[in-house]
Parts: C-alpha cells; structure tokens; sequence
C-alpha cells in the first residue's frame, strides 16, 4: 500500500537534520526536540523523542511484549526552528558578503545572529561503493575502446 505523495513540495526547507525545533501544533504542542530524520518527498520530519506512537510488531526474541513506542513524522509546517543562542523561534535565509546562503534569526526578541548548520551534516555519509569516483579531466578523457583493435582489454 504504501504512502500517498504529497502534491506539492517545498523547494526551500530551513530545517536540517540534527536541528532543534519546536512544536507548534498536535499533542506535544511547545515541545523542542532534535530532528532525527527528514523527508523531503513527503515534506515531513521525525523529532526525538516526540510524537509517540504504539505500533504492534510480532514477538521475537529481542521484543516480548509486541507492542513498539517508536515517533512518528510530523509535517514540517507544524515545526519552527529554534535559535539555540537566543530560544527566537522566526528565521529567515541571507546571504553573506562572500554569497554563502545561511539562516538568520529575526523577530523582536532575535539578535539577528546566524544559525549555524548542525555538526552532524560537516560529515558526509560515506558511499557503499567505495567512495566517490574520481573524475578528474584526464580520466574523463581517457580512451578505454579503439574500434581499430577492437575490445581495449
């Protein structure tokens, strides 16, 4: 059965992966917490510890009891972004002098200061392939097939 896509996407998302935010509407209505997972396709987010719901899973030797207390996604406009130096909850995107984008907090009680990127996105998530692929020039270039002789092995 699956998930129903939404039919329309954000294009700007200002909440990362390893943000803190807070809810603005539902059950845990003023709670912060730290985004765990992020949906784009789906425009929905997983917060820490927010959000629980019991889902009932067959027993196994690792679960007795059957029942699970996992979080489930809440809808990325249910979440404000959290400015974690002055708690101002309204932010915005600019830009520095050198071009870079980043988020800047505003609103009557905001110092105005930028929000930086959370530590656990400095580190890319390493490829199961190997790694990335080198594509410098010269091995772009490089000719692996000569029609004269035929395969190049």
């Amino acid at each position: 059965v699956g998930f129903k896509r939404p039919i329309v996407t954000f294009n700007r998302w200002k909440i990362l992966r390893g943000d803190k935010v807070k809810i603005i509407t539902g059950n845990d209505k003023g709670l912060t917490g730290t985004v765990k997972e992020v949906f784009r396709k789906r425009n929905k987010v997983i917060v820490e510890g927010r959000n629980l719901v019991k889902r009932h899973v067959k027993r196994t030797v690792d679960n007795l009891t059957g029942v699970v207390t996992k979080e489930s996604p809440i809808h990325v406009s249910n979440v404000m972004l959290v400015d974690p130096v002055s708690g101002c909850m309204r932010s915005k995107c600019g830009f520095l002098q050198d071009g870079s984008k980043v988020r800047i907090s505003v609103g009557t009680l905001a110092t105005g200061s930028v929000i930086p990127r959370p530590a656990c996105l400095a580190f890319k998530k390493v490829r199961l392939d190997g790694g990335p692929k080198n594509t410098l020039k010269d091995d772009v270039l490089e000719r692996t097939y000569d029609p004269a002789i035929g395969l190049g092995i």
